[in-house]
């Protein structure tokens, strides 16, 4: 559920046979192949990794759903859920198309069954057909909604298809949504938008420098300002160390938070690390075996529940 915008619950799906994943490896930048000595112990760590952060979560009382993968099918990357399922505060949850096909196979009947069991869910909007056609959206790594402006945020890649995210932004009922491309210092397209940017209730946190276009970088500012929260900066190297994928999460006391990894936080500056806190508290927890060897983090991990306990 949610208040004044802010997600008070997440679910996330503990691995089972968390390893790199060859399928999504050609487009995203951030994933690596793991060396020898680390190939089998990537479950365990990934999985000691897993259960960290949700310690972290529920230490601070915000409410976490936890699903444990299936061996079959196999599906490596399912510690992100966030790529194929989202909703929405009406009631709406919405399953997304997916680029990798060993992706496709993480939307597990029994996960929906979880959720629809312990959720309201007044509708649902399912975009998957578009898979046969070759266009994608990967969910809220794709489309960062700013629900309580009515904003939609997205930067285009093989996994964030153009025409797909106006038509998921017209079927939710969001007013507005700004569309540009972002690239990394190597000039390959940012595969998600997530990685570049996290929009909380009174700030986002943005790498500017990866928006090349100058009137796409002038709308996107000049939108996010409308909304009367403030930019804070990020830069390309910080890209990489998972800053940008970062999620605001709320307790069940009313109090804020900004989560990320230990990584993303021993690489914000003092001036960054100080304007956050001046908005919520900053937790973070090791992630890094789940970063390198699969490419995402914190927000990656936790799929915003925004639908009211049954």
């Amino acid at each position: 559920m949610e208040t004044n915008g802010i997600c008070r619950e997440v679910f996330m799906i503990r691995p089972i046979k968390f390893e790199y994943n060859h399928q999504t490896a050609h487009d995203n930048v951030f994933q690596h192949e793991p060396i020898n000595g680390m190939k089998g112990n990537t479950q365990e760590h990934a999985l000691k990794e897993f259960e960290g952060l949700v310690q972290v979560l529920r230490d601070h009382k915000i409410d976490v759903t936890v699903a444990t993968d299936t061996l079959t099918p196999h599906t490596p990357d399912s510690i992100f859920p966030t790529n194929w399922i989202s909703s929405l505060p009406n009631g709406t949850i919405c399953f997304y198309p997916m680029q990798a096909k060993n992706r496709r196979l993480e939307r597990k009947l029994t996960f929906f069954n979880l959720i629809q069991e312990t959720f309201n869910i007044n509708r649902v909007v399912d975009l998957t057909e578009f898979e046969n056609h070759e266009k994608f959206l990967e969910g809220a790594g794709s489309v960062i909604i700013d629900y309580e402006n009515g904003v939609g945020y997205a930067c285009l890649s093989g996994r964030t298809d153009k025409q797909l995210t106006q038509k998921l932004i017209t079927q939710v009922g969001i007013p507005k949504v700004v569309i540009f491309e972002a690239k990394d210092d190597s000039n390959i397209p940012i595969y998600h938008t997530d990685v570049m940017m996290c929009v909380a209730d009174k700030y986002v946190t943005i790498c500017l420098d990866s928006i090349g276009d100058v009137i796409e970088k002038e709308l996107v500012v000049s939108t996010i300002k409308s909304t009367g929260k403030e930019v804070i900066p990020i830069t390309i190297p910080q890209l990489r160390t998972f800053v940008g994928n970062m999620a605001q999460l709320e307790n069940s006391d009313g109090e804020k938070f900004v989560v990320m990894s230990t990584r993303a936080f021993k690489s914000l500056t003092e001036f960054q690390r100080r304007k956050l806190e001046s908005f919520n508290q900053i937790l973070h927890s090791d992630l890094s075996t789940i970063e390198e060897v699969g490419g995402g983090s914190a927000q990656c991990m936790m799929a915003k529940i925004y639908l009211q306990r049954k």
